[in-house]
């Protein structure tokens, strides 16, 4: 498989290198985790000709003995070397019981510069706290990028390449097969199925797979739909069988907590705060959704939204659905002291969907920047000085944002 070099995510470990913390690489499956320990591995290697790397992946069979948390620590110890730079990598630690056991007790020990990857719940930021003792700082893998994926096929038709990477989405692994159906079927297979009928079904140990599959279907097919566990609820019950609120709740828990969707809260612009009530869903990778339901009848603008909130997470931001008055604004984007209102839309060709997108930025009084991200095929230009950025420009760009 080719491999390209993912320079953001590359450069986040580059200057965490010998901290304190211990790095979790984390992040939904098949988003190339495992590949970027290995690229970053290959840095060290190049920059630090004298360090000494104990690699382990926990995945291959020659190294199933370290699956139990003792005889897994006691080799790491066996491996140390002193007087050099010693670097731990683990690969896919979750699958070791108790793997927080045997990486604590190396930790404490300040010998080796520990970097982990796995795509468990376990692994969650939330988690890090109690698991492990010592400062943890974690980097999140997403699925190939739009500017990732012209760099993979070494594209610069940015226009058309858009159109495919809307198709064929960001899983890597997809790439390798010719045909779009082949690459669905990866996608619906190999990723997604595996990580709902087994990662989630067999860890939380769900009985009614039916349910769970009607409720991971709804979401799929409701993506930037505002909605809330309550109404979905309602939903499986008058269409499918009896459910408790409880139980909804939990599932849609552990699906957030695989990385296959992500839950948006609302944001109160005029009042600010944050509301308790409806919330969107959306997916890591648009393909899941095209690999699951079809191509047939797909609202393309709610593709277009979960593409820019994923690619608002990739660039560091805290996302929030804005809500003024009664009108609502795609996303309200912070970071530290930015704050970016963002409306996205298809095409902007007639006055009424121009008026639909604008009125509701002019509304906000503040003077933080408010952009439109369409398809509109063109340059930048401005509508009552707001910026019209066309989609694939945006993503290929951080001057806009």
């Amino acid at each position: 498989m080719k491999l390209i070099e993912r320079k953001d995510y590359l450069k986040t470990l580059i200057n965490v290198k010998n901290t304190p913390d211990i790095k979790v690489i984390t992040g939904v499956r098949r988003s190339g985790k495992s590949k970027l320990l290995l690229s970053f591995m290959e840095w060290l290697k190049k920059q630090e000709q004298d360090s000494h790397i104990v690699y382990i992946n926990l995945q291959e069979t020659e190294n199933e003995q370290f699956l139990e948390y003792h005889c897994l620590h006691d080799y790491i110890l066996e491996q140390y070397v002193e007087g050099k730079n010693n670097y731990l990598f683990i690969d896919e630690v979750q699958l070791c019981t108790h793997f927080e056991k045997a990486v604590n007790s190396i930790h404490a020990k300040e010998i080796y510069d520990i970097y982990v990857t796995g795509s468990n719940a376990f692994l969650l930021s939330s988690d890090l706290a109690t698991l492990f003792t010592g400062r943890t700082f974690t980097i999140e893998v997403f699925p190939f990028s739009f500017q990732e994926f012209l760099v993979y096929f070494d594209r610069d038709d940015t226009d058309q390449a858009f159109n495919d990477y809307l198709r064929i989405g960001g899983f890597a692994g997809s790439y390798l097969y010719h045909q779009i159906e082949q690459k669905y079927d990866y996608i619906q297979k190999d990723v997604y199925e595996t990580i709902v009928t087994r990662d989630i079904v067999q860890k939380y140990k769900i009985r009614n797979k039916g349910l769970f599959e009607n409720l991971t279907n709804y979401l799929i097919d409701n993506i930037s739909n505002l909605t809330s566990s309550r109404n979905i609820t309602n939903y499986l019950i008058s269409n499918y069988d009896k459910v408790s609120h409880n139980t909804i709740i939990n599932y849609i828990k552990y699906l957030c907590h695989a990385f296959v969707f992500y839950r948006v809260k609302r944001f109160d612009i005029k009042g600010k705060k944050y509301l308790a009530t409806e919330q969107k869903y959306y997916l890591v990778d648009h393909s899941i959704k095209y690999a699951t339901l079809g191509i047939k009848n797909q609202d393309l603008g709610r593709t277009l939204e979960n593409i820019v909130y994923i690619e608002l997470l990739r660039r560091g931001y805290e996302v929030y659905v804005g809500k003024l008055y009664k009108k609502e604004i795609d996303f309200v984007a912070l970071k530290r002291n930015e704050q970016i209102y963002i409306q996205v839309s298809t095409f902007l060709e007639d006055e009424n969907t121009i008026d639909r997108e604008v009125t509701p930025l002019l509304k906000i009084k503040d003077a933080y920047p408010k952009i439109i991200i369409a398809r509109t095929h063109q340059e930048m230009y401005t509508i009552q000085g707001i910026k019209v950025i066309d989609i694939a420009d945006w993503l290929t760009s951080n001057k806009y944002v």
